[in-house]
């Protein structure tokens, strides 16, 4: 895969090139919302500054390379507007190639519902890692690490904890903030995102990532039957993870994200196999557990 990281990653750090770009990220903002738009310049302008955020600055301490940067996107969805504050969700892709395939797989796909910051016409946007200097640069930059994270786990057994490490940071910095709060309902948002990441109980999360992707999906072009036992493996670490505590909210993002992809890979499967996914999925999404039966019907 021109992509891959190779069977080892080289771990060649980065500090002269603080403008090699590690993401292709597709940024944008969403006014339809607000009933008001007489501020499209100012919308127009924040997002050319969150483009330029995202992609001159060095993120990831890897070399990579113009086609190894890391394919995600953020679409900021705005519904409310009162002056310089903002709010809405925010919905967030991340994607990367298979091996040897054109098939690209999306490795997260959520929406963040408690977006809020402050914006004004000039405002640059300022960002430290030591220190929350503003709402909206805390939350890219949060993303932006997870999606490393999540994207070096997919590559290399727990490639993304030093990421890991660096959300739970940014989380730290704004636990009083709208989003980042312990006690915000639900268990859904960033803060237990980065919990479920770093706790060491759901350690399988990361196992997960890595042999679903890097030993399953990668291994399919040349060896599907082999590719697809390895996938097999994986979801059974997702059920041990569900086990210990259900409904976690990083399960939810792999559930939700994963489903239509598991099935399509399973309706090419042993009568065995579907069988055995079958009755994981349908004991850890429950609430599609009906889909499930698509793995019975044969491929197109």
């Amino acid at each position: 895969m021109k992509r891959i990281f190779g069977l080892v990653i080289v771990m060649l750090i980065s500090f002269g090139s603080l403008k090699a770009q590690d993401f292709q990220c597709a940024i944008s903002i969403n006014t339809t919302q607000i009933s008001s738009t007489g501020n499209q310049q100012r919308y127009n302008e924040l997002r050319q500054k969150l483009y330029s955020f995202i992609h001159e600055r060095k993120w990831c301490q890897y070399n990579l390379k113009q086609n190894e940067r890391i394919e995600c996107s953020i679409t900021i969805n705005l519904t409310k507007a009162s002056g310089d504050e903002y709010e809405g969700t925010a919905t967030l892709v991340l994607q990367r190639p298979v091996y040897k395939a054109s098939y690209k797989t999306t490795l997260m796909s959520f929406q963040d519902k408690k977006v809020k910051f402050k914006y004004d016409d000039g405002d640059a946007l300022e960002y430290d890692e030591s220190s929350s200097l503003s709402e909206l640069t805390s939350l890219i930059a949060y993303y932006l690490n997870l999606f490393i994270a999540v994207e070096l786990d997919s590559f290399s057994p727990n490639g993304g904890l030093p990421y890991y490490d660096k959300c739970q940071n940014i989380v730290n910095q704004n636990l009083r903030e709208v989003g980042w709060n312990v006690a915000e309902s639900g268990q859904n948002n960033r803060y237990w995102i980065t919990e479920n990441f770093s706790n060491s109980t759901y350690s399988k999360l990361h196992d997960f990532y890595y042999q679903y992707h890097r030993l399953g999906l990668d291994v399919m072009y040349e060896t599907p039957d082999a590719g697809r036992a390895v996938i097999l493996e994986s979801l059974k670490l997702l059920q041990q993870v569900n086990a210990q505590k259900s409904n976690l909210a990083v399960v939810r993002i792999i559930l939700n994200t994963k489903k239509d992809e598991i099935i399509n890979i399973f309706k090419e499967g042993m009568p065995s196999e579907k069988t055995q996914v079958i009755n994981i999925m349908k004991q850890i999404d429950p609430t599609n557990s009906s889909s499930y039966d698509a793995i019975n019907t044969a491929s197109k």
